[in-house]
This record gives structure tokens, C-alpha cells and sequence, in this order.
């Protein structure tokens, strides 16, 4: 979960592969990102007293504001979580439990760092995996074990018998019990089909009341249930390559060490931690003092105290907010930044406002990111065996089409691209399996066919496109 140390422009360089313009706002986001890294040189002294200078991105929807908080996180591995602003204005849920962002972070954190420390494991577990499989086809000679029940912990046990249950012994492995253990461990037998045992899973259980602190406090009975309960087993038929996975699964459980994974996780947050807050607008005040706009003011004052540094109560411990890195974003095109507290405007002093898409801009957002909507769509048909082949003209007509529809009624950025792409490959991606033409053109001439009626009348553009 270690920051890497990219510097500004290789950071910027790295965003351009997936995100179009906006040079700006990358260029913001890379400063800040640095300026973790150069916090991290200073004294200890010296690092308490520097605070994260949030952002503040400014734009209408589908320009890249939430792509761009999103890719810088998984650029540098840390941390991330998007909530939406408007959440805590609802009915029944005004700014309560804001800090359930927090909670929800460190939960992603502690996923990332198990995923990190399962690669650490991952051919031991699947060493031993395939074990298990092979002690399923091919049974070692066992004698019987005691064991005890669990819950005589709890209720105590006058019967000095205890239960007897079957312990393998070891000896040695035959040729032919080898040969089958290394055709398993090539996944030559992967199609097989077997009986194995596994771990019951019981039905959820649903908390009576609503709201986000008894859903923590459910999951942490049900947690704590299952550390004393032992798992009931049922024996269930499945294939070799889906009992790896079961197997592969349990044994790195057994390796993994979750006090470990807590207190990384815990430190990637309190350092590394991005929080994005989208429609951050819409909590904005407007000028009146009555109606709806006072819980908005609410919720501004309940956000508050997390972007300046509080600390938080989590089912893993209390985690401090003073170096999350906050990405606020919001249309601001009823509401200014102006209309929000004073406070809170104080603690976004970057912002950065990011600019309408172009014709040209629609145009490389087709074709130039890595994995760009061309070459999505692209591959997506060469799987029924048609090749598609968008020419130049044809880009530029898609691109003209999506900037006049945002134009003339709502405008919702890059997004319009998917649905016109969606309507201009309908009938394509509908007729694929029994097309006889397996190369199909997608020019000037193809695209107009598709779309230039509905453009054209504006009442149906509203609803089509």
C-alpha cells in the first residue's frame, strides 16, 4: 500500500492514457498527490502541522471529474471511496452518519490490503488446494482422534470421552497417487466432477431496524458468532476447478493474518485515504434562509468536522481524518462555491474549474485512451466474428452528432457517446450471430443512416439520445 514517489508530470502523463484534456484539474491532483510524498521527507513535527490542500473540481457532468479522483487512487494504490452529497440531504436522513464514509474506506482499504497480501500466499494456498483435492480422489488410511466440542467451553463437559473423529496418517506416496497429483496441479483434471465438503452458508440475518450504525452492529455479532460457532458442512458435487477455488480460498484464510491487515489498513487510510464527494452542489445554499436549503447548511456543518480532522469510531478501531485527501466536485451551475460555508469553503482552497467537451474532445475520447469506446466495441463484436471498422469520417460524424445533442438538450458529457454509439450499433450487435458480411464499415454515410432523423427532431432527441 506504499505511495509511489511519481512525480507530477508522470503522474499527469499517466492520466492522459485514460482521460482526455482537462489539464488543468490533472495538473491540481498531481501537485496534491506530491505533496504527500514530500510531506512524508519532512520531521515528524513538521508533518502534523501540514494539512491536505483538498480540491474543489468545478464542471458540468460526464467531463472526467469523478474518472479522474478515481484513477489517481488506483494509480497509487490507495484508498478510495465516492459518496454522493445528496445522500444526506433525504427525507429521514439529514447529514446523519456522515461519518459512514470514513467506515466505508477503511472497509475498502482492508480489501485491498488482503488482495495484496493473498498474492504473498496465493501458491501455497493453491499447493494445498490441490492437495485436498487429491485426498478427495485418492483417501490416505486414517485412524481415529479425539477432539472436543467447542461449545464445552462454554457449558463445561463431565464425559471425559470426547468425540472421535478421523486423523490422517502419513505415509508414502505411490507412483500412481503421484502421477494423479501432478496431473491435478496441471489442471488436467479440472473438467472432473467431485464430492467435496464445505463450509454451510447460512441465510443473512437482517437487523429490525434500519440505518447504518445497526447494520455495523449486526455485522459485528454475526462476526463474532462465526469466531466461536463452528461453520456446519454439507457435502455438495462440483467440478475440480470450482473446489480449487473453495479449497484455494480457505487456506489462505488460514494464512492470512487479519490484526496485520487491519493496522496497514488502517495506516493507508489515515495517510493515503481519497474521499470523493460528488453533487457537492447540491448542498450548497442559494440565498434563502427557509425550506430545504437549512438542512443543506446542516449537512455542511456535519461534513465539516470530518474534512478538518476528526476522528472516527470504526468496527476496526478510531481512525483520524486529518490527512485524507477530500475531492469535492459539483456542476455549480444554479449554486456558487461562494454559497457554501464559510468553513467549509476554507478547507477546499483548490479549485479548479473544468471545461465543456468540444467536438475535438468527443472525437479523441473515441479513439485515443487505452481502452477507448472504438476499440471497446470493437472487441466486444470480433467475439460473433465481425470486424468493425470506424473511419475517420465516420468518428468525426459520432462526435459532431453527441456535441450537438448535449448542446441542444441536456448536457451530460462523455456519457452521450454511449448512447449513441448503443444506437448506432443496435441493429449490428442485434443481427451479429447471423450476418453473412463479416466486415462492416462504420463511415459518414453509416452513422447519419442511424441517427440523422432523430437529431433532427429535437421532442425525440430528448427521449432516444
Amino acid at each position: 500500500m506504499e505511495q509511489a514517489s511519481w512525480t507530477p508530470k508522470q503522474i499527469v502523463a499517466e492520466l492522459n492514457k485514460y482521460i482526455v484534456g482537462q489539464g488543468e484539474a490533472k495538473k491540481s491532483v498531481a501537485i496534491a498527490l506530491r505533496n504527500r510524498w514530500r510531506r512524508k521527507r519532512l520531521s515528524e513535527a513538521m508533518q502534523d502541522e501540514i494539512i491536505p490542500k483538498n480540491i474543489l473540481l468545478i464542471g458540468p457532468t460526464g467531463v472526467g471529474k469523478t474518472e479522474i479522483a478515481r484513477r489517481l487512487a488506483k494509480l497509487v494504490g490507495a484508498p478510495f471511496i465516492k459518496v454522493e452529497a445528496t445522500k444526506y440531504t433525504e427525507v429521514g436522513y439529514v447529514g446523519r452518519d456522515v461519518e459512514q464514509m470514513i467506515r466505508d474506506l477503511v472497509a475498502n482499504a482492508i480489501r485491498m490490503v488482503q488482495e495484496q497480501e493473498s498474492q504473498r500466499y496465493e501458491e501455497k494456498a493453491e499447493a494445498e488446494a490441490n492437495k485436498r483435492i487429491l485426498q478427495v480422489f485418492w483417501p490416505k488410511k486414517s485412524v481415529a482422534e479425539k477432539v472436543k466440542n467447542p461449545m464445552d467451553v462454554f457449558f463445561g463437559s463431565d464425559d471425559d470421552e470426547a468425540k472421535e473423529e478421523p486423523k490422517q496418517l502419513e505415509e508414502g506416496n505411490s507412483d500412481r497417487r503421484q502421477k494423479m497429483f501432478e496431473d491435478i496441479c496441471a489442471h488436467k483434471m479440472d473438467e472432473r466432477e467431485i464430492e467435496v465438503e464445505v463450509a454451510e452458508q447460512g441465510p443473512g440475518f437482517q437487523g429490525i431496524l434500519t440505518g447504518n450504525s445497526t447494520e455495523e452492529l449486526t455485522n459485528n455479532f454475526q462476526e463474532m458468532l462465526g469466531s466461536i460457532m463452528p461453520k456446519k458442512k454439507k457435502k455438495k458435487k462440483m467440478t475440480v476447478a470450482k473446489a480449487r477455488e473453495i479449497f484455494k480460498e480457505e487456506e489462505l484464510e488460514k494464512c492470512l493474518d487479519m490484526d496485520t491487515i487491519v493496522d496497514k489498513a488502517v495506516a493507508a487510510t489515515e495517510e493515503s485515504g481519497i474521499v470523493f464527494i460528488d453533487e457537492f452542489d447540491k448542498i450548497a445554499e442559494k440565498g434563502r434562509t427557509n425550506g430545504p436549503d437549512v438542512s443543506r447548511e446542516g449537512v455542511q456543518r456535519d461534513i465539516l468536522p470530518i474534512v478538518e480532522g476528526a476522528t472516527v469510531n470504526t468496527k476496526y478501531g478510531p481512525v483520524k481524518t486529518d490527512h485524507i485527501l477530500f475531492i469535492a466536485a459539483g456542476a455549480f451551475h444554479v449554486s456558487k462555491p461562494s454559497d457554501l460555508i464559510p468553513e467549509l469553503q476554507g478547507r477546499f482552497p483548490i479549485r479548479v474549474e473544468l471545461q465543456s467537451l468540444t467536438v475535438e474532445d468527443f472525437r479523441r475520447i473515441l479513439t485515443e485512451p487505452s481502452q477507448s469506446l472504438v476499440k471497446q466495441y470493437t472487441a466486444l463484436l470480433e467475439t460473433e466474428g465481425l470486424t468493425l471498422e470506424f473511419t475517420d469520417d465516420g468518428i468525426n460524424a459520432i462526435a459532431e452528432y453527441a456535441y450537438r445533442v448535449n448542446r441542444e438538450t441536456e448536457n451530460i458529457g462523455a456519457r452521450r457517446l454511449h448512447t449513441i454509439l448503443e444506437k448506432i450499433l443496435e441493429d449490428v450487435a442485434y443481427e451479429a450471430p447471423d450476418i453473412d458480411e463479416k466486415h462492416i464499415v462504420i463511415n459518414q454515410e453509416f452513422v447519419a443512416g442511424k441517427l440523422h432523423d432523430v437529431v433532427q427532431n429535437v421532442d425525440l432527441s430528448h427521449y432516444i439520445l
